[in-house]
């Protein structure tokens, strides 16, 4: 019977046997920190610090947020992580008609200054990095975190930590956007332009393939379609009259993890390999900073089960390893019952566990990229590049990220490759544990976090009686100066800290920049 061929999600072909004759790379003249850092970003690289134990969490109000983030801080989490709910993320205050069923559902509800405090109470901005994934409304949520930070009198230069800022994986991947392209990416310019010179140790992008991974594209076309992305952003930078060495140090990137685990180790070696190469070779960079490739990588959603969830804890070690031996700067580990719901405390804290006992106990931080030369890694590591590469040209050749948005090129790879890996799912050419094979009757007991639906009401009374008894003639004032700065094409960050200091809205300052660019509908 013949012997069926191998092949990675990327449809790489495997060899049976990885020798000296599977790969043309030359790995034994890299190091690690040097020049195209495939081997990673910094020399010493664990053995001089870890990365950034950074669960993500939000839920309910920033009230119930604000204990969970000390909650996990207190078992030892070095970074914070927020999610805001949707409301938030597309720019709605909690009594918008459009937030009903919604507030602090997928994340905690952030409407004004008052719910940022109350998000950041009793934790110092100048301790503590914090991410938050927030994108249409990132200059909003950004402006409210400096200005947490100046109640606290941690001035913005001391201020760490990164907003995701990514519009067009939004447009690719996810949904979560309000105004049409080109306002979203001055939105982006503007962002990273004020952060470059007012906040030195911040991130004022997250360049992210994690949502486009999870949206079905697989590992090369991950890596492919997230540079490719930031190839659009330093285009646009560069046409706001940036030089790139003056942003490029603080771009990062953000990747999910999944199953494959020698797969996902190349991927994020070749990512770096390839992002080097296009920062010296495409945009001339002359700083070595603005040629690394930081990353924050995330472990699988779209790999958890619902079925027997217990099974996912082994899932999130094998993803959380691959990100460890790729060389990631900072993670987060799902938690098991994310299939079912929102995380409990206790299946929070066994993800925390799960990358403490990986950092102290594997012993996979003790050496520099500890399976470089292995054969089989340089193979995949070599082809995941050269395929990458051929993607990241043919969206070129077309016009770049924004064009092939417009005409449906990233939709149409990632449909086409998600039905590909479900029609294996089905044949059982792909098997999932409990799912597809075996399979258990026995339903898990697993606990479920339920949001207490209270909440919704306590926020609703909440945002109603600040816009009471704030200075609403300071407010329209603040929002009439956001609205001629953004008419008169400036920098918007300024005007919009102005807003948020005097209690503005995320939903009114949202409003405002709708009534000057409208708001993107995707056509079919």
């Amino acid at each position: 019977m013949e012997k069926k061929s191998r092949k990675t999600s990327s449809g790489i072909s495997l060899p049976t046997v990885a020798d000296a004759s599977t790969t043309i790379s030359n790995i034994a003249n890299e190091k690690p920190g040097q020049f195209p850092f495939t081997r990673g970003i910094y020399s010493d690289m664990y053995v001089d610090r870890l990365w950034t134990m950074r669960q993500y969490a939000g839920f309910g109000t920033a009230s119930e947020t604000n204990q969970r983030f000390k909650y996990l801080l207190s078992k030892g989490q070095t970074g914070l992580s927020v999610a805001f709910d949707l409301a938030t993320q597309i720019g709605y205050d909690s009594n918008h008609p459009m937030a009903k069923g919604e507030v602090g559902r997928t994340g905690v509800a952030i409407d004004s200054l008052k719910d940022m405090e109350t998000l950041f109470d009793g934790i110092p901005l100048d301790k503590v990095s914090t991410s938050m994934t927030i994108n249409s409304t990132a200059v909003i949520l950004l402006a409210l975190y400096i200005a947490v930070g100046k109640k606290q009198k941690v001035q913005p230069e001391m201020l760490s930590g990164t907003v995701q800022n990514d519009i067009l994986k939004e447009f690719i991947a996810r949904g979560t956007y309000i105004y049409p392209p080109k306002p979203s990416m001055k939105i982006i310019t503007d962002i990273i332009e004020y952060v470059s010179t007012n906040l030195p140790r911040f991130n004022p992008i997250s360049i992210s393939g994690y949502h486009i991974r999870e949206a079905g594209a697989t590992a090369v076309q991950e890596i492919a379609f997230t540079i490719s992305n930031a190839i659009a952003y330093c285009r646009a930078a560069l046409e706001a009259k940036m030089k790139f060495d003056d942003f490029a140090p603080r771009l990062s990137f953000f990747f999910a993890a999944h199953n494959d685990l020698f797969e996902e180790v190349a991927k994020f070696r070749a990512a770096r390999k390839i992002w080097a190469k296009i920062a010296k070779e495409k945009f001339k960079a002359k700083n070595e900073k603005s040629m690394l490739l930081r990353f924050h990588t995330q472990t699988g959603g779209s790999t958890l089960t619902a079925q027997q969830p217990e099974n996912n804890i082994v899932r999130t070690t094998v993803q959380a390893l691959s990100a460890i031996l790729g060389g990631t700067q900072s993670l987060h580990t799902n938690s098991f019952d994310e299939a079912l719901g929102l995380p409990t405390e206790k299946a929070a804290e066994i993800a925390l566990r799960t990358q403490q006992i990986l950092a102290f106990e594997s012993g996979t931080a003790n050496t520099v990229d500890p399976l470089a030369g292995s054969y089989y890694l340089e193979y995949l590591t070599e082809q995941i590049e050269i395929k990458a590469m051929e993607i990241i040209e043919e969206i070129e050749s077309n016009g770049g990220s924004v064009i092939c948005i417009e005409n449906g090129y990233f939709h149409s790879q990632i449909t086409k490759a998600a039905y590909d890996f479900q029609k294996k799912v089905e044949s059982k050419e792909n098997i999932i544990v409990g799912v597809n094979q075996f399979k258990s009757e026995q339903l898990s007991a697993t606990a479920v976090l339920k949001v207490d639906p209270n909440l919704e009401k306590e926020q609703i009374a909440s945002v109603e009686k600040l816009k009471k008894e704030r200075d609403n003639n300071l407010v329209e004032k603040s929002l009439k100066e956001l609205t001629k700065t953004a008419t008169e094409n400036k920098n918007i960050v300024p005007s919009v800290l102005t807003c948020v200091e005097c209690y503005a809205t995320v939903g009114e300052i949202s409003n405002c920049l709708r009534k000057i660019w409208g708001e993107y509908n995707e056509v079919n």
